[in-house]
């Protein structure tokens, strides 16, 4: 038996249109956490190596 899947702003089941939620106002909910820095994805680089990779030559968004 499979569930119904539901939005992880609401609860209310999801639009195919706007999948993983259920309306664009929720999906603008969840952009505007991430815009607010609500949610993190943590990770172990330091800001040093951020540097090093916008430095590397090997960057394809490095300015010439």
């Amino acid at each position: 038996m499979q569930t119904e899947k539901k939005c992880p702003i609401c609860g209310k089941p999801i639009d195919e249109k706007y999948k993983p939620f259920c309306s664009k106002h929720c999906a603008d909910i969840d952009l505007g956490r991430w815009l607010k820095g609500n949610y993190v994805i943590h990770t172990n680089e330091t800001p040093q190596d951020s540097e090093n990779f916008l430095e590397n030559e090997d960057n394809p968004h490095k300015n010439n």
